[in-house]
């Protein structure tokens, strides 16, 4: 068994979920890496390298429960373990007005944002429940606020925001929180940029134009430490929460974390295996 803390992490291979990968590697978490595109994983995994810490990759679609089975097939293979979950793939589309959407998309969307993380979890429950570990579920505002156009996206993140406070009924020995991340520079805001004119009101994507206009888009790499400081050392009293990156009790303890967080963490020798099927 691996003596390194071992987190698992979908959608890794781009925005917010490659930042909090490089992040989680610089602070000596091993890591077990999900996406659907197996170059940008296999690229990911490379750059993890240098920070001297394993880590293996299970490509895949998330929406698929066979995808779940094989990352904690992954994780116990490679490290006998599991400390951390951060369930960070997501897709926003499709959008537009509900009697427009295709039922089909709506569907996958719920596949992808709410059936696949909550399979991760049950897959790999019996590690976290012996190393007590924490589940992050990357939520969203939209989970709590009624966005005109984004029912399929807004209505699964507060399915996830449910599912986290169930999780946390059910299992009192894991840490489980749900977090708002805030805007973030990612593609899924380019695609409401490029998409949005047509399919949301026009105020509601002149707000997300304005984002990126006035520089008001966070940058991955900062939200990522907030969620590799929550994977660290978020306190089990927070267990159910719906928490935002920004709130004084989080930012809070991130500056706790980087204060006593030794400047480099454990290191590993050797590399993880990769597993870079396809499902």
């Amino acid at each position: 068994m691996s003596t390194l803390r071992v987190l698992v992490l979908t959608g890794a291979s781009r925005g917010l979920g490659e930042a909090i990968a490089y992040e989680a590697a610089r602070q000596g978490f091993a890591l077990v890496l999900n996406a659907r595109h197996t170059p940008r994983l296999v690229r990911v995994a490379k750059k993890i390298e240098a920070f001297g810490v394993p880590a293996t990759i299970v490509a895949g679609d998330i929406a698929l429960p066979m995808t779940a089975r094989r990352l904690a097939q992954a994780a116990q293979q490679a490290f006998g373990r599991v400390d951390v979950v951060v369930n960070n793939a997501a897709i926003i589309q499709p959008i537009g007005p509900i009697a427009q959407l295709d039922p089909y998309a709506w569907t996958y969307n719920w596949q992808v944002n709410v059936l696949g993380p909550a399979m991760v979890v049950q897959a790999t429950l019996p590690m976290l429940r012996a190393s007590q570990g924490r589940v992050i579920n990357i939520s969203s505002g939209a989970g709590v606020k009624p966005y005109p156009s984004w029912a399929p996206y807004a209505t699964a993140k507060a399915a996830l925001n449910h599912f986290t406070r169930i999780l946390a009924a059910e299992e009192p020995t894991i840490t489980a929180l749900a977090l708002r991340p805030g805007v973030i520079d990612t593609d899924m805001q380019r695609f409401i940029r490029e998409h949005g004119a047509s399919a949301m009101p026009r105020e509601l994507y002149e707000r997300f134009l304005a984002y990126r206009e006035t520089g008001r888009l966070e940058d991955p790499r900062d939200v990522a430490r907030v969620v590799v400081a929550l994977a660290a050392r978020a306190p089990r009293a927070w267990s159910g929460a719906f928490l935002s990156y920004d709130e004084p009790r989080v930012q809070a303890l991130l500056a706790e974390h980087e204060e006593q967080r030794p400047p480099e963490e454990g290191r590993s020798s050797g590399k993880g295996r990769e597993s870079a099927g396809v499902s």
